[in-house]
């Protein structure tokens, strides 16, 4: 089960170094998967129609088929060639602002209401505070306290989104944060700054809910083949987790950016007039699977998994974790080990739904 790690109980002074150096670890992770943000974002919003008949215009012609426009985007690597080659190294960490941003009030967001909901939870003026299931209490604080962040921090997603998606040069619609809050606020109201919104609130109990049954399903059948208490299990069945919940609720993830990039400005972006004019979510998938087939609606599936990869941008920065862990290692022998365990499941329950 998701839930924010070196939260329940304990020393207040240890939870409080789980925050910093979390915080401080998941900026760097951010900054380094911040290319990988970018190519799943261009494959996700460029839609592959399949070929559709055009009707015939006389009586002697037959119906023939048109073929789409060649995409601009074929997978991670011709992507990531294609954006270095256009746009320079600088593309690839296009709209890494505002995810910097959307990571740190998402995770602040989500660790204040987990924290208070599960205490609440626990009082005793709560009255199934006795016979609710630990399971449950999880379930049910994760649930609003990812659905308070992802609505506290939907503006700087939608920006970054944006800023990814948008091109160099003459064609590019926002020169800074500033000036995209308030062009956004003048041309679309405050209700521009929550386009796909309700894809991203609706994703969140399909997630957890997959997550948890998964992870258990996990530990269950591998229970008896590793020790229960074993850091494999939990990272095995963690991993396997995080895996399965994102695809199984990716083509809402995909919903939620075709939507963002609606409005006034929806043919400025990098990929032009190729992007539909869609609304609501439903309608959205439907139009989707029309021209696309059901395949559109998992577009960077595969750059999203690599992202999400259970510790791949957390591992990989190691050192710098511990060079900043040692400072906040106490004369108590606090044990940094446990302390670096935390922060890094902190990372990606965090960097894998976001």
């Amino acid at each position: 089960m998701t839930r924010v790690v070196g939260t329940e109980g304990g020393d207040p002074a240890s939870a409080k170094r789980v925050v910093i150096a979390g915080a401080f670890a998941g900026l760097v992770s951010r900054f380094v998967i911040a290319p990988l943000d970018v190519i799943k974002i261009r494959l996700q919003l460029q839609p592959i129609p399949t070929f559709t008949p055009t009707l015939p215009t006389t009586a002697s012609s037959t119906l023939t088929a048109v073929p789409p426009p060649p995409p601009l985007y074929r997978g991670i690597l011709p992507t990531l060639i294609r954006i270095l080659r256009e746009e320079t190294i600088t593309g690839l960490w296009k709209g890494n602002i505002p995810a910097e941003l959307l990571y740190i009030t998402y995770g602040a967001a989500q660790f204040l209401t987990y924290r208070h909901l599960t205490t609440a939870l626990d009082s005793s003026a709560f009255p199934f505070h006795n016979t609710l299931h630990p399971s449950l209490k999880y379930f049910i604080s994760g649930g609003l306290a990812g659905a308070a962040a992802t609505t506290v921090s939907y503006p700087f997603d939608l920006l970054r989104t944006r800023f990814a998606a948008q091109a160099n040069g003459d064609r590019r619609i926002y020169t800074s944060i500033l000036h995209s809050i308030g062009q956004i606020r003048h041309s679309e109201g405050y209700a521009g700054f929550f386009r796909g919104w309700g894809a991203g609130v609706t994703q969140i109990v399909p997630y957890m809910g997959l997550v948890f049954t998964t992870h258990e399903a996990t530990k269950k059948f591998l229970g008896d083949k590793l020790d229960s208490e074993s850091k494999i299990l939990d990272a095995v069945s963690g991993g396997l987790a995080g895996v399965v919940a994102k695809t199984g609720t990716f083509p809402l993830d995909l919903i939620r950016k075709r939507l963002q990039v609606q409005g006034p400005t929806r043919t400025r972006y990098i990929l032009g007039d190729r992007l539909p004019i869609y609304s609501g979510i439903w309608r959205t998938a439907a139009d989707v699977i029309r021209a696309e087939g059901p395949r559109g609606l998992y577009r960077g599936l595969a750059v999203s998994l690599v992202k999400a990869a259970p510790l791949s941008a957390a591992f990989f920065l190691f050192p710098i974790y511990f060079t900043f862990l040692d400072l906040y290692n106490t004369r108590e022998g606090y044990d940094t080990l446990t302390l670096f365990h935390s922060i890094i499941k902190n990372i990606h329950d965090i960097i894998i739904i976001i």
